[in-house]
């Protein structure tokens, strides 16, 4: 059963949704967790190692969600700061080093604005996620898990392959920030989410995602081992797929990619 606009921003925000800690163990193997981006400290927003998806070695980085109101203030609400994304280049990076492919979990509502994260850089480190994971040279596939909102969400959205949960929502702002700053009332999230045209099949349609990933009736917290093992199928069957590429076009055909999206008049 499709659930209407509001019954989705419902089912992200609940506190009962899986988030990635719920996800690695039901998905990878032998998951060993990096820390810290080598400039300022180690982000808890987003979490990054190696690990076996099936018998393959990939890199996996993911933006954290929690299930409850401490842990959520220790990430910081799911926003990172710079250095959170500074560690997902070095660890892309590395995996391009070793010829692993990156596997990325999108589940935020942004990034930090705060005036830390501002003079940390923050706009530079997005931005520089953006060129550098475009010149990648390993393939690279993204999962909208849950909320995929603004430049916090486009910096780990750069990719081969773009797979969104069924009731997942991804844009360049988020739904409140939207009605935040065209009505001055970010009560009106739910009118601006409508407008948007921001869900998994809004998306497809357009052309920018690439694979709706199913959820039980009634999202993913009904069953997690089904949606496990349904983004568990995807991942293997597009990682699979892309191993076969030759590393060094991987580049040019992201960039084509990303070139198709939207449309423009002069």
């Amino acid at each position: 059963m499709s659930l209407n606009m509001q019954q989705k921003l419902d089912l992200l925000k609940s506190l009962s949704r899986p988030t990635i800690n719920d996800y690695i163990p039901l998905i990878f193997k032998d998951f060993i967790e990096f820390h810290g981006d080598r400039y300022f400290s180690d982000d808890p927003a987003v979490k990054g190692g190696i690990c076996l998806l099936g018998d393959i070695p990939v890199t996996v980085i993911s933006q954290v969600r929690a299930n409850d109101i401490e842990t959520l203030m220790k990430i910081n609400y799911s926003m990172p700061h710079p250095e959170g994304y500074r560690k997902a280049l070095r660890l892309a990076k590395q995996a391009e080093k070793f010829g692993r492919p990156v596997i990325l979990f999108i589940d935020t509502p942004g990034a930090y604005c705060g005036v830390g994260a501002e003079e940390r850089g923050q706009g530079e480190a997005i931005a520089r996620n953006l060129h550098e994971f475009m010149m990648l040279k390993t393939p690279v596939i993204s999962v909208v898990l849950g909320e995929g909102g603004s430049g916090g969400a486009l910096a780990l959205g750069v990719c081969d392959e773009l797979a969104m949960l069924e009731n997942a929502l991804y844009s360049v702002i988020s739904p409140k920030g939207f009605a935040s700053i065209l009505w001055k009332d970010g009560s009106r999230e739910r009118e601006a989410a409508e407008l948007m045209k921001i869900t998994a099949e809004d998306l497809l349609r357009f052309g920018i995602c690439d694979k709706i990933i199913q959820e039980p009736e009634g999202g993913a917290a009904k069953d997690i081992n089904v949606i496990a093992a349904n983004i568990s199928a995807f991942l293997k069957d597009t990682t699979a797929k892309l191993m076969k590429e030759d590393f060094k076009n991987l580049p040019q055909k992201r960039y084509r990619k990303f070139r198709k999206m939207g449309v423009f008049s002069e």
